[in-house]
């Protein structure tokens, strides 16, 4: 696949760039040939420089995709954290209840011994 043809304000500061290093006795074909060299020189930065968008691009989004998945997880952690305290909270509950018992039991045997 050929590569396209650059702009005409590509070509146009590639020549600008081209005469203005021209040196004396260098003839119009070198200086072509100079200002072409600086037109691949042009494209070949415009090239880097899109890739260097895309690759900032698409950290960006997934710099955004890993915030929005922090997000949903913790907005769905917060059902859970409170299904997983009912249970710590039931357990809790029927500790007072099983010491109470414990401490009758043991108070009705203490009195049944004397």
């Amino acid at each position: 696949m050929k590569p396209a043809a650059p702009s005409v304000e590509t070509q146009q500061e590639a020549m600008k760039i081209a005469r203005a290093t021209q040196t004396p006795g260098q003839t119009k074909e070198q200086t072509k040939l100079i200002a072409q060299g600086i037109e691949k020189g042009i494209a070949q930065y415009k090239k880097q420089q899109k890739e260097r968008q895309r690759q900032a691009s698409r950290s960006k989004k997934k710099l955004l995709k890993e915030k929005q998945r922090h997000a949903d997880d913790i907005t769905t952690e917060s059902p859970s954290t409170l299904t997983q305290a009912s249970p710590a909270k039931h357990a809790n509950a029927s500790l007072p209840w099983a010491l109470l018992l414990i401490s009758w039991l043991g108070f009705m045997g203490y009195i049944t011994l004397v």
